[in-house]
């Protein structure tokens, strides 16, 4: 059987840097898994991707090092232990705003006597075993923080048992508060609170993840003591390079200062 190596990771005290699926492709997520990140999230609450569609990239990461990750949809009971039954090691949980709502999500992640998982891991027990005991210790909750409320609420959300981290959703924190899209990060109100959620979620001893909007930004933030980043997703990097290749192959004299001949399939 397998281990998380997320958890081990975060566990040594290391940072984890992670890429992010938003289009339904297992070739994507094997590529991403295998070009070297840590992690790799399946985004089934925004990203174009239903459970049929899940459950292959879920496969393709399996030979690729990289740890399955799945934020579900909505907090429900059924969402995360479709996704561990699936082959995820991890759950990030969406607009979790209350102590309540952290209670819910850690219980759907965890078989009984400490959970509410039912259980049938028809794939996964291939994957982190079918010992429910051992599987409980290997399967993180990490839930989001991301609106008013639930940054008022950060100190009971954090202190919930069987809740392991805390993954913060900055636009969406952005917006509860009022700041404007193109000032996350820059806004003084919004730096404060993420500042904030950081300190309460490792004064608690969890771990603390944060979307980033490409490298420099995930290396900034996790010298800030943020343990889980997430590079960019697999659709903002296709844009991204797009543009660029495109920008190359348009500006004058790039026929002159292009040397040797590229690989176009690698």
């Amino acid at each position: 059987m397998s281990t998380n190596r997320l958890r081990e990771k975060l566990e040594q005290g290391q940072v984890a840097l992670g890429g992010w699926c938003s289009t339904a492709s297992p070739f994507a997520a094997e590529i991403l898994g295998e070009t070297g990140y840590d992690y790799v999230c399946i985004d089934t609450q925004h990203g174009l991707i239903d459970y049929d569609a899940m459950w292959p990239m879920l496969q393709a990461l399996r030979g690729t090092g990289a740890t399955p990750v799945v934020r579900v949809p909505v907090n429900r009971t059924e969402w995360p232990g479709k996704a561990l039954d699936a082959g995820a090691e991890a759950v990030i949980v969406p607009m979790v705003n209350s102590r309540e709502d952290a209670e819910r999500a850690a219980a759907a992640c965890r078989y009984a006597p400490v959970g509410l998982r039912s259980y049938g891991p028809v794939r996964s027990s291939g994957l982190l075993g079918s010992d429910p005991a051992t599987v409980n210790a290997q399967v993180m909750c990490l839930v989001m923080i991301e609106t008013v409320t639930a940054l008022e609420n950060a100190e009971a959300i954090c202190s919930t048992p069987g809740v392991d981290g805390v993954y913060i959703g900055p636009a969406d924190l952005a917006i509860s508060l009022g700041v404007p899209l193109a000032e996350m990060g820059i806004a003084a109100a919004h730096v404060d609170a993420i500042a904030h959620i950081k300190s309460v979620c490792l004064a608690r001893g969890r771990f603390i993840g944060i979307h980033t909007g490409g490298g420099s930004q995930a290396r900034a933030y996790a010298e800030q003591g943020f343990q889980m980043c997430t590079v960019g997703t697999d659709a903002s990097i296709f844009r991204a390079t797009v543009r660029d290749h495109l920008a190359a192959a348009r500006s004058t004299g790039s026929a002159e200062r292009a040397a040797g001949s590229a690989n176009p399939y690698v």
